[in-house]
C-alpha cells in the first residue's frame, strides 16, 4: 500500500470506521489487516460483548435471547463511541435498531461490506458462532435474511465495498480511498 495514503489517512483521520454488513462479509478480517496497515485501535464488537457479559454470544442468546443481546449490542456501542479514531467491526444485526445507527453516524464513517449469499454461505459454513443461522445454514435462508435487512444496510452506508473475489488487501485499500 503507498505509504502516502496511510499517512494522509491517518493525520486526517478523526471519525471511527464502522465496518458493517452480514455476517461473512469480511468485517472482522478487514478490521484486523485497518489496525494492523493504518496503526488505529482495533474493537471487534462481538467480542467486546462476550468479554463484558462474561459468555459466548450463542449462549446469551440461548440463556437471554435475542433482545437481551440487542441491549448488550447497544450499550457495547455507546461504550465504544466514546473513542475515536478506532477501526470498529460490528454485528450483523447492528442496523436492525435506528438508535445503533445514530450512534454510529454521530462519530464514525460506516463502511457497508458486502457479498453475495454464496459467498456469506462458504465463509460461514463451518462455524458454530451463528445463532441466527442455527438450523439454517444454507444459501437460501442467507439470501432471504440478507434481503431482509439490505435496505437497513443501504440506508445507513457511507461508502459500500462488494468484498466478493478481492483480496483483503484491496478492500483495505478500497476503504481508505473512499473515506478519504
Amino acid at each position: 500500500m503507498p505509504e502516502e495514503i496511510k499517512e494522509t489517512f491517518t493525520n486526517n483521520c478523526t471519525k471511527n470506521i464502522m465496518l458493517i454488513g452480514f455476517m461473512g462479509t469480511g468485517k472482522s478480517t478487514v478490521s484486523t489487516y485497518l489496525h494492523r496497515w493504518l496503526g488505529l485501535a482495533e474493537v471487534d464488537m462481538d467480542s467486546l460483548i462476550e468479554k463484558n457479559a462474561n459468555m459466548s454470544i450463542p449462549q446469551i442468546f440461548k440463556t437471554h435471547g435475542e433482545d437481551y443481546f440487542r441491549d448488550l449490542e447497544t450499550k457495547t456501542l455507546i461504550e465504544v463511541q466514546q473513542k475515536s479514531q478506532q477501526i470498529v467491526s460490528c454485528g450483523g444485526g447492528i442496523v436492525l435498531r435506528d438508535e445503533n445507527v445514530t450512534y454510529m453516524k454521530e462519530n464514525g464513517s460506516i463502511v457497508l461490506l458486502t457479498a453475495t449469499p454464496e459467498t456469506v454461505y462458504e465463509r460461514v459454513k463451518n462455524s458454530t458462532n451463528r445463532p441466527i443461522l442455527n438450523g439454517n445454514m444454507n444459501v437460501e435462508y442467507i439470501a432471504q435474511l440478507m434481503e431482509r435487512r439490505r435496505a437497513l444496510y443501504l440506508q445507513c452506508a457511507d461508502v459500500i465495498i462488494s468484498t466478493d473475489q478481492k483480496s483483503i488487501e484491496d478492500i483495505a485499500f478500497e476503504i481508505v480511498k473512499k473515506i478519504k
